[in-house]
């Protein structure tokens, strides 16, 4: 997903006016709209789909790095000790 700035700024003003219009132009973009006031970034308007992928990312990633932390600092287990701590034989 690329933001076009040219594209996809959008006056605090025009969502008061018509909000529909905006939340159309997301769906149908499938791209997040920058809302401004006074010619500055005040919020961001994105499909529910599209925040969702994105916080499901952003997890993976903390996971990856919590994980690849864990490995640095010796705190790993051989698949024979986690499968003796769940008790799986």
């Amino acid at each position: 997903m690329t933001v076009k700035f040219s594209e996809d700024v959008v006056p605090l003003t025009d969502l008061k006016t018509n909000p529909g219009r905006v939340v159309k132009r997301v769906a149908d973009s499938r791209r997040p709209v920058l809302l401004t006031s006074r010619g500055r970034g005040v919020a961001v308007v994105q499909s529910v789909a599209e925040f969702e992928a994105a916080e499901d990312a952003r997890a993976f990633m903390r996971a990856v790095v919590e994980g690849l932390s864990d490995l640095e600092e010796g705190r790993d287990f051989s698949l024979r000790e986690v499968r003796a701590r769940l008790g799986l034989g």
